[in-house]
């Protein structure tokens, strides 16, 4: 009979409707910038980096995780099965039981969705997603009871048409949801999408446990600096956009968005899907940006973003720090899209916000963001003895003194830096007024060009002189150096050369015994991960072991190492100064105030500024180097 076809028929016709949707879906991504990508070693990465480095994610909430297993591997095992056994009629009761099996995984699975989103946290979108697992029980209940006679469980035939009609309905409802929506939009748009971003990542170093968080180099010939249009970025950061699944951890974690400044990076993440197909925010079901309401945001691939679909004072919010990268299960690069698009806004239009244009002039004029006089920058080494390499040439170690030379309580952990580097008698020099700015604040404020024209002097400079070892006390320095120089070194200036940051070189100097120091005799002490120290360049036991060396019990705060919160100073954010509710170095002070410790220990010299700026009472803050240098045993000759 017909009417005993009519599920096959639904079946195929929904998967055709789907693919369509599918195609559809690309036509959308490719309208971006083409991007070379390896196609066929990235087919085949992709089961590797999905059930490997994207688990390795998702199973840090293990409630999540088991059930992601369940539901989505139940259901890619099912679909297939499904094929087999009510498409092609494979007429075997062992692949039968075996689809039986994965639609019993996957409705265990999509009970505990359910039961999660009973009550759900307040960073997940609702809307749709509150249909999901709805749909995903349909889809399993009713092809359960499709296949119980193929399992020889029931008679063929039974239930009639009546029930054929039902179960029918059945597949329409959930594998309408799963496969329609894939291609056509809804909550498994991300199962598609997502699974080809995995594929045709940006950064595929970040798989197989890589780290890759230097920023992209503008191409400053070409038409368009920046991103203005959503067609502007490049297709597969389009692709990457699709693959959110709007869980919200990236809104939880983002510090802009904790102290109600107008960012949510997982509303942005949505505003640039809104862009990418046309259309506006009104079906938007997640947290807005702070202080705005949803339904206001319009836009379409080559319409200019700023316009209508997200605020500068949105864009200018973010503080760099990774936070939202980092807690991705989607592994998708916010930061690299807010940059971007900074880039336009800055290099194209000149509107950097409030202090910014300012910093940026001075950077250009004088090669420091304050502007100060650059023959000035040694002058804090005056009584410091300290080599300069014009005059060496050749040395173990170039001390990239950054723009702490500048500012007077940077000063005092430049001072106890040196002190023990002598202490532990290190063939050390500094490049003096050679040195310039890293570039560091040019680039995340959306100066590229600035960027790229002080890394290039800068590795000039560099290329002139011998050193086995660069080592900074300034993180953001640390980063640019070791992660973003070598798009521009084209000589080589820093090939087989260690860049370093200052307490993983000082913690090698107290394993090796070069450094004598008493036990800290002080109060309790906890430690601030520095985002551009840790999320940036995965150093978070250095600084730790340092403190261990003395004895120390560090008392971790609550987010710490990867999970680490911002202090607020990174991205040039207090230079573009956003308001809030709240300012996040004080956010942060709690955190530290939470743990009782009477001192925070820190590891970079703009995060000593942001914490030391939070009203008193609060606990004391000194860098890494200004503990030890206290407990230095001084040797008696």
């Amino acid at each position: 009979m017909v009417i005993d076809w009519l599920p096959s028929i639904l079946i195929v016709a929904l998967l055709l409707i789907g693919v369509v949707g599918m195609l559809r879906r690309s036509s959308l991504w490719r309208a971006g910038r083409p991007e070379k990508v390896n196609i066929i070693a990235g087919l085949l990465a992709m089961p590797g980096r999905y059930f490997k480095d994207l688990h390795h994610v998702v199973e840090r909430d293990k409630y999540m995780a088991n059930t992601h297993v369940a539901t989505g591997g139940g259901f890619v095992l099912s679909m297939v099965l499904v094929l087999v056994v009510h498409v092609f009629k494979v007429e075997q009761q062992i692949v039968a039981w075996a689809l039986l099996a994965a639609l019993l995984l996957m409705l265990v699975g999509a009970f505990f969705v359910f039961k999660r989103r009973l009550n759900p946290p307040e960073r997940l979108s609702k809307g749709p997603w509150m249909r999901l697992p709805k749909s995903l029980i349909i889809f399993a209940l009713t092809f359960i009871v499709l296949t119980l006679p193929a399992a020889g469980v029931l008679p063929e035939g039974t239930g009639g048409v009546a029930l054929i009609a039902v179960l029918s309905i059945g597949v329409i409802i959930g594998l309408g949801e799963l496969l329609f929506g894939m291609g056509w939009g809804g909550p498994m748009k991300h199962a598609f999408a997502g699974t080809l971003h995995l594929a045709f990542h940006r950064r595929p170093e970040r798989f197989g446990g890589g780290r890759s968080t230097g920023l992209k180099p503008v191409d400053l010939e070409g038409d368009v600096l920046g991103v203005a249009k959503p067609s502007d970025f490049k297709w597969n950061q389009l692709l990457g956009f699709d693959a959110c699944v709007q869980c919200g951890k990236c809104q939880a974690m983002c510090p802009a968005f904790a102290a109600g400044q107008p960012l949510n990076p997982k509303k942005l993440i949505q505003d640039m899907v809104v862009g990418l197909a046309g259309g506006t925010d009104a079906n938007y079901a997640g947290s807005p940006y702070p202080g705005k309401e949803v339904g206001n945001a319009k836009g379409g691939p080559n319409e200019i973003i700023t316009a209508g679909l997200v605020s500068q004072e949105t864009l200018w919010s973010c503080t760099t720090c990774r936070a939202c990268v980092e807690e991705c299960p989607m592994m998708i690069e916010h930061v690299d899209a807010i940059v971007d698009m900074r880039r336009f806004l800055t290099m194209e239009k000149g509107e950097t916000p409030n202090k910014g244009s300012e910093v940026l002039e001075n950077i250009i004029a004088t090669d420091n963001p304050n502007g100060y006089a650059p023959g000035s920058r040694t002058n804090w080494a005056a009584d410091q003895n300290l080599a300069v390499m014009k005059d060496k040439k050749e040395v173990d170690v170039l001390f990239w003194v950054s723009d702490g030379a500048f500012d007077m309580r940077s000063q005092r952990i430049l001072r106890a830096f040196v002190k023990l580097m002598k202490a532990a008698d290190v063939d050390v020099a500094i490049l003096g007024d050679e040195e310039r700015d890293s570039g560091d604040v040019a680039r995340r404020l959306g100066d590229d060009a600035t960027f790229q024209s002080l890394a290039k002097r800068n590795l000039a400079t560099l290329g002139q002189y011998k050193f086995n070892k660069i080592v900074t006390t300034d993180p953001h320095a640390y980063h640019c150096l070791r992660n973003e120089y070598a798009d521009f070194d084209k000589d080589g200036a820093l090939a087989g050369v260690e860049v370093l940051h200052h307490t993983t070189f000082l913690n090698q100097l107290v394993q090796s015994g070069a450094l004598k120091l008493d036990a800290f005799k002080g109060g309790k002490v906890t430690y601030h991960d520095p985002c551009y120290l840790g999320r940036y360049n995965g150093e978070y036991e250095a600084p730790r072991d340092l403190l261990r060396s003395l004895g120390i019990e560090i008392s971790e705060m609550e987010r710490s190492g990867f999970r680490s919160r911002c202090c607020g100073g990174g991205g040039g954010a207090p230079i573009t100064d956003i308001p809030g509710e709240r300012r996040i170095a004080d956010m942060r002070m709690e955190d530290a105030s939470a743990t009782g410790a009477e001192l925070v220990a820190v590891g970079c010299q703009q995060c000593t500024a942001m914490l030391e700026g939070v009203v008193e009472p609060r606990p004391e803050v000194k860098d890494i180097s200004e503990i030890l240098v206290d407990q230095l045993v001084e040797e008696v000759h």
